[in-house]
């Protein structure tokens, strides 16, 4: 009888992490190339924006602390029933600050991308990460591939293949070939380095030898930003980001209250694109994240084509339907994956009720 209700839960949770990922996907990429394009020069900056938000996942984590101490026995004085502050283990701990700092160069890598590349093409780049998400949960968390998960992974790829048709008309003006192709590079970079992240999260969960549990997982997502944030930070001091931010907004296109406000949105956006990453890999899968991540390009594109006028080609129609048509069959494989569970399990259970 509870099973129905915390499977419900479960599934919302993983549709509302869902939600956080793909916004913060199609959002970040958008705000943080308008810094640039508006006057922004500061690469450690952008970096270090991506993750400065973490101070956010303190809220929920405080409410369910309170929770869970209203809830404890008035009469509860024994040492085991004291209500942790933290329930993360020096085990998940480590791993979660080793991530974080390779986080924080993915977020260098991406944030020099966003510099150079227009979000067109930088988003293309990012689609690779699905290949490097798959090989990677291949190697780490011997993630086992469906024929649907399979098509999805060649849709998506050959969408991404088709959105390079038009890349070379895509230089900026005023760039020069050597910025470009560092972009290009860097931004490859990153995407291989959050194909490893996703796949050694979910590494994490299996080898945490404790019960891991959303708080847990949101207790690994502060620690992961803190450290990426810590090292963006030691970027920016060395770059003397710090103080030539005040300088920087003085001088930015839009202003210097609308400096400052899409810093901040950068910040919360992209908050929630790492919250929403945790959360999928944790009810899902790191290849589900990939996919979501992936699938959300086109949309990006189009929002691209919006807010920047950058041209919308066929090509990027083409590659529109073929991230859908790979959406779609990743979905009816894990549909039909699950019927098949509940098949097994309810099989499984009418056996056991019928032994004498």
């Amino acid at each position: 009888m509870e099973a129905v209700p915390r499977t419900t839960w479960k599934k919302t949770l993983l549709v509302l992490n869902c939600i956080l990922l793909t916004v913060g996907n199609c959002g970040g990429p958008l705000i943080i190339r308008l810094y640039f394009i508006r006057g922004g020069k500061r690469i450690w900056l952008s970096s270090w924006i991506q993750t400065a938000g973490f101070p956010i996942i303190l809220i929920p984590l405080f409410v369910s602390y309170m929770n869970r101490r209203w809830q404890r026995p008035i009469n509860c004085t024994t040492a085991t029933d004291t209500t942790e502050l933290f329930l993360m283990k020096t085990r998940v701990l480590i791993a979660s600050a080793i991530i974080g700092v390779i986080t924080g160069l993915s977020n260098y890598f991406y944030g020099y991308g966003l510099a150079r590349l227009p979000v067109s093409t930088s988003s293309l780049l990012v689609a690779t990460q699905l290949a490097f998400t798959a090989g990677f949960a291949f190697l780490l968390v011997k993630q086992k591939f469906t024929s649907f998960s399979t098509n999805a992974i060649v849709l998506l790829t050959l969408g991404a293949a088709v959105l390079a048709l038009h890349t070379s008309s895509d230089r900026p003006e005023g760039e020069s070939s050597k910025e470009y192709v560092l972009g290009f590079v860097f931004t490859l970079a990153g995407a291989a380095l959050g194909g490893f992240i996703m796949p050694s999260l979910e590494l994490t969960y299996l080898k945490a030898k404790q019960a891991v549990t959303y708080r847990l997982v949101l207790e690994i997502q502060l620690v992961m930003c803190f450290f990426a944030t810590v090292f963006s930070t030691v970027g920016m001091i060395i770059n003397k980001d710090f103080q030539a931010i005040s300088k920087e907004a003085k001088q930015y296109e839009l202003g210097e209250t609308k400096y400052y406000l899409v810093l901040v949105w950068a910040a919360i956006i992209l908050e929630g694109f790492f919250l929403g990453i945790v959360g999928v890999v944790f009810y899902g899968s790191s290849l589900l994240a990939g996919v979501i991540i992936t699938v959300s390009i086109p949309i990006t594109e189009l929002l691209a084509v919006i807010f920047f006028h950058e041209k919308f080609q066929a090509e990027k129609g083409v590659a529109l339907f073929l991230s859908l048509w790979g959406f779609v069959s990743y979905f009816f494989g894990e549909m039909k994956q699950s019927k098949k569970i509940i098949h097994r399990t309810e099989e499984t259970e009418m056996a056991r009720a019928g032994d004498p």
